[in-house]
């Protein structure tokens, strides 16, 4: 039973991750800022200046933090000390850190993090105030914009799944492979390395402080 729950635990973020690459570079893109990566950017990290962080995008004096939604799954001790770190590192380095999630789905997670935010003279924007703030930056035609392509296609996503869902059945096969049958479609993940240890890649960047 732990191996499943954690394994739908780390599909259920892992599909929340996904959508916010795909949204996040336009909804910078939107309100007239740029994505910038670690190597290149201007945040530096409070504990080694010689290290950049990421950052979704930056626009004047203002760095944001774009979230789909905020949630317990997504933060081993590690990962989530980087989340909370990242306000603080953008006012050491001179910008006003500004957090913005989408969904407003209420978590403890999500409160310390605004937390953290207001804390350092911040700006938190969740659900409707978040579109809000998006569309002020995003002006009178960009606006228009992001309400019909973007917001309009995650509510829609959302009504369609609001109503019940079909039959799911989930088995594991051969070499860790996993079948879903949903309804009367079947789908077959195949899966490489083992499940219980994260890849190099989800660790943390600060992993050898």
């Amino acid at each position: 039973m732990l191996y499943w729950r954690k394994w739908f635990y780390d599909l259920d973020n892992r599909a929340a991750q996904e959508t916010g690459y795909l949204f996040e570079p336009i909804l910078a893109s939107a309100i007239g800022g740029t994505p910038v990566s670690a190597k290149r950017s201007p945040v530096r990290r409070l504990h080694d200046p010689s290290k950049g962080r990421q950052v979704d995008c930056i626009k004047q004096e203002l760095a944001y933090e774009f979230k789909m939604r905020v949630t317990s799954a997504a933060s081993g001790q590690g990962r989530w000390g980087e989340e909370l770190q990242f306000p603080v590192d953008c006012v050491e380095s001179g910008f006003k850190p500004v957090l913005i999630v989408l969904d407003p789905t209420p978590n403890h997670k999500l409160e310390e993090l605004i937390r953290v935010f207001d804390q350092v003279g911040g700006q938190t924007f969740v659900g409707d105030s978040a579109w809000q703030h998006l569309e002020a930056q995003a002006g009178s035609v960009m606006s228009i914009f992001l309400e019909r392509y973007i917001r309009q296609l995650l509510a829609a996503m959302s009504r369609d799944v609001s109503g019940p869902l079909p039959p799911m059945a989930v088995q594991l096969r051969d070499r860790g492979h996993v079948e879903f049958l949903i309804g009367d479609e079947r789908l077959l993940v195949e899966r490489t390395g083992d499940p219980m240890h994260a890849d190099a890649e989800d660790l943390p960047e600060d992993i050898s402080d």
